[in-house]
């Protein structure tokens, strides 16, 4: 359901409003005694929201960016801390976000009440409120984890990272298997199908409110910058329907991008050769950054945050800027920033700092410039948001990974480009990333307006340009897939029908066919009822099913006699005759005595109608689509044919059990967690040593970003691990041919790309020789060194004898210097 917004509680409400509102105050004393403790007054939705959570109701609150969803979490971490052992996990996309997260709730409630949990980070995993990331949550649901005990309330920060094609089925797998009793707070962007998605929340959660703001706390004006000019998107004349691009505008760019007056094509392609390629003859009239950042301050638009979609090009653009000698900070702000800067990075030595460039970015910073993407160690990342936060830097050049939680919003975002690379190839950006990045315009209590501005190039229609600024909001859409580990954790705990119930109850499921998911509850609530009807007619004199069946094929075949009077004689001999043989076995059967026999015999007649009514929607569920279901049985096909699981002697043929591999399996996650467990299965890296382990664990995480790349030749580390790697590419071969065989997508090779790098850093190399032959920025090696220890450390825990132990100093040889400063939360 669409929670309703209270009433007006203002002075422009009318009597009856304040009334309405007064009411509402006092069936809400907790929310009253929390909105007592802010600085601000909440907004309609976000008081609806919190009056359903103390209603003891779940919520999906979807709302812009910026609009302050995660007060509704801060009030259920409120709720919780009002009993005397409710606990509440606040999980979030990103360990960034989990880390900003937990520094603010321990701030709030004191470092003894706060976890932390990241999968490399365990920090006072008993407290009552505990932050981590939705991975976490996951595994602890498949461990059946003692921390779940007490679990009150669960909040789903950015569940709209649900429909990630890598990661999204996480949120769903955490959404079907949490707890019937814990009550959850899913926070969204906007979608455009909210209700669909809350009605899908409501059938396998239970009571859910929908509340949807579609309002962004701090107005958005909408630019664009033609050559010098900055000229509004929208006609802001009044005079127009809403929405109508600003003629002026489309005035502008009928006539721009041909040479300035005065100018001749040799002349634009001069200055753009001498600006190394700033300026081509295309843009040969459009501002560059400096004078850019120039006429923002003028305009009092500072701080900004431009987007740029190239991680090389966010560093080339603070140098550019730095170079113009651009400095927007005052003296004291310069020593505060140095003092902040150098006490975040005191454990980082100082041969690494020179290699990461410390002192070029502390130059930027004191200038009140920089960076942030995922090439920067976490160190300096964590930094400039300080201080972007702290008001110290005043202009951030991005990738579009600063939009997805982390906590710096800016007066104006500038959007250099309106495409990026997709991972495949160059694409406009949806509306939903647009609404996204010009989220972050515009501070809450600070800011009348905030600001986008994007700079036109030739060939960008103003129309195109207004259609997707005017679409703000985007469908939220299954990402869920049926994955190896999942398959057998979940015919560990609920065997292999079950199992095909819940996947049936998934999003992606209901997506495809939404009557599925009402019609599998029906079945699980008639189940339930189903046995407490056995349990009714259970008789202390023997099988009363079995009796009941027999007076129930009796009384049919009386009635059919008595309505077929013209049929042969033979048939009719032969009716009779098993009329009088059931009669014999009721008369003989040990419940025909029973002094309960009909208080029993009603209960089986429910059980049985109740049955034939279950078998019904069953049989319909098995003739809709069953997608998920379907993919599940071919995971499952594939664990049997390998061994993975198997099937019972006796047992029925549907049913089947783990065997030993899938018990290790069940602790294997990740994209080539099949790969892995057979890998260690058949002991192909029994022979490695520590260092060639990090190797081969880097192989397997390792994802190339430029296509092609992987099959580059590559300098590998030698003896043992060559033999190794060409035995896992030949199982992963052989994988893939049975998936193939099953109708299943296979996964991407092996990619030894960055195992030369990562062979060298575990036995010791310096950093320097390291990213030289890696070839990455210093925050992607940190990040992806930090994956080969999360697979290093699952390894640790199944695989026995040298694997396992190997695995442990591999491990501690990739969790130094500035991997291991990374890992410190």
């Amino acid at each position: 359901m669409i929670g309703a917004l209270p009433a007006q509680e203002g002075e422009d409400a009318s009597p009856a409003e304040r009334f309405a509102a007064s009411r509402a105050r006092r069936g809400s004393p907790r929310l009253e005694a929390f909105r007592s403790g802010l600085t601000y007054a909440l907004d309609p939705f976000q008081l609806a929201a919190c009056r359903v959570l103390e209603e003891e109701r779940s919520v999906l609150v979807a709302a812009p960016t910026g609009a302050g969803k995660t007060v509704v979490a801060e009030f259920a971490v409120y709720l919780a801390m009002f009993t005397p052992s409710d606990k509440v996990f606040y999980t979030t996309p990103m360990k960034a976000l989990s880390n900003q997260k937990y520094a603010e709730l321990s701030r709030l409630y004191g470092a003894s009440e706060v976890g932390l949990l990241t999968g490399d980070t365990n920090i006072n995993s008993s407290a009552r409120i505990v932050v981590m990331t939705t991975e976490v949550l996951r595994n602890m649901l498949y461990a059946d984890s003692a921390l779940l005990e007490d679990l009150h309330f669960v909040v789903l920060d950015e569940v709209h990272f649900l429909a990630d094609r890598f990661r999204g089925a996480v949120w769903e797998e955490v959404i079907i298997h949490l707890p019937r009793k814990v009550r959850m707070v899913s926070l969204s962007a906007t979608v455009s199908n909210a209700e669909e998605f809350g009605d899908w929340l409501q059938a396998v959660r239970g009571e859910t409110d929908v509340i949807v703001s579609e309002e962004r706390p701090v107005p958005l004006d909408q630019h664009v910058l033609v050559r010098s000019k900055l000229m509004d998107l929208f006609d802001s004349s009044g005079l127009a329907a809403t929405n109508r691009v600003n003629p002026e505008l489309v005035r502008a760019t009928a006539t721009a991008g041909r040479p300035l007056p005065g100018r001749t094509g040799t002349e634009t392609r001069r200055t753009g050769s001498r600006d190394r390629g700033r300026r081509d003859s295309r843009f040969a009239d459009r501002l560059d950054r400096p004078e850019l950042i120039r006429m923002l301050e003028g305009k009092n638009l500072l701080p900004a945050i431009f987007f740029v979609f190239s991680r090389i090009g966010c560093d080339a653009a603070v140098t550019q800027v730095v170079r113009s000698g651009i400095r927007l900070t005052e003296g004291w702000e310069r020593d505060e920033i140095r003092e902040i800067a150098e006490e975040r990075c005191r454990t980082i030595r100082d041969e690494d700092l020179a290699v990461l460039g410390y002192w070029e970015w502390l130059e930027g910073l004191q200038r009140g410039i920089a960076a942030h993407h995922a090439g920067l160690i976490p160190a300096f990342k964590e930094v400039v948001e300080e201080l972007f936060q702290r008001k110290l830097v005043r202009v951030v050049f991005a990738t579009e990974t600063l939009a997805l939680g982390v906590n710096m919003p800016a007066r104006t975002v500038v959007l250099e480009k309106l495409e990026k690379f997709n991972g495949e190839s160059r694409a406009p950006i949806t509306p939903g990333e647009y609404t996204q990045l010009t989220g972050r315009a515009g501070r809450r209590g600070i800011d009348v307006e905030g600001h986008s501005v994007i700079q036109w190039v030739p060939g960008l229609n103003p129309q195109a340009v207004a259609a997707l600024a005017s679409r703000r909001s985007y469908p939220l859409n299954s990402s869920f897939r049926p994955t190896y580990n999942m398959a057998v954790n979940l015919l560990a705990q609920f065997g292999r029908t079950r199992t095909r119930e819940i996947l049936e109850s998934s999003f992606a499921q209901f997506q495809a066919d939404r009557s599925v998911v009402d019609i599998a509850r029906r079945v699980r609530a008639q189940e339930e009822s189903l046995t407490g009807y056995a349990e009714a007619m259970t008789c202390h004199l023997g099988d009363f099913a079995e009796y009941a069946g027999i007076r129930r094929e009796l009384s049919d075949l009386e009635r059919k006699a008595s309505r077929e009077r013209g049929g042969s004689r033979a048939d009719a001999d032969r009716r009779q005759r098993r009329i009088a043989s059931l009669r014999t076995q009721l008369k003989k059967h040990p419940c025909h005595g029973c002094a309960e026999r009909e208080a029993h015999a009603r209960w089986a007649e429910r059980w049985f109608r109740l049955s034939r009514e279950n078998d019904s929607l069953r049989r319909q569920i098995h003739g809709r689509t069953g997608a998920v279901a379907q993919v599940f049985d071919r995971v499952s096909d594939v664990l049997l044919e390998l061994g993975y699981l198997e099937l019972p002697g006796s047992a029925d043929a549907a049913e089947v059990r783990l065997a030993q591999p899938g018990i290790a399996l069940r602790r294997i996650y990740g994209e080539r967690d099949l790969l892995v467990a057979e890998c260690l299965r058949r002991g192909v890296w029994a022979g490695l040593d520590a260092p060639a382990l990090a190797a081969m664990a880097i192989c397997l995480v390792y994802e190339p970003r430029r296509e092609g790349s992987e099959n580059v030749a590559v300098r590998m580390p030698g003896g043992a691990f060559r033999d190794a790697l060409g035995a896992t590419e030949r199982i992963w071969s052989a994988l893939s041919d049975v998936e193939e065989e099953h109708g299943l997508p296979g996964t991407a090779a092996p990619s030894a790309g960055l195992a030369y790098a990562t062979w060298r850093w575990a036995q010791g190399g310096r950093l320097d020789e390291v990213l030289r032959d890696a070839d990455l920025a210093a925050g992607d090696f940190v990040r992806w060194m930090k994956q080969a220890v999360d697979l290093l450390d699952q390894v640790s825990l199944v695989a026995d004898g040298d694997p396992g132990r190997g695995a442990r100093r591999a491990i501690d040889g990739i969790r130094r210097g500035i991997v291991a400063d990374s890992m410190v939360a």
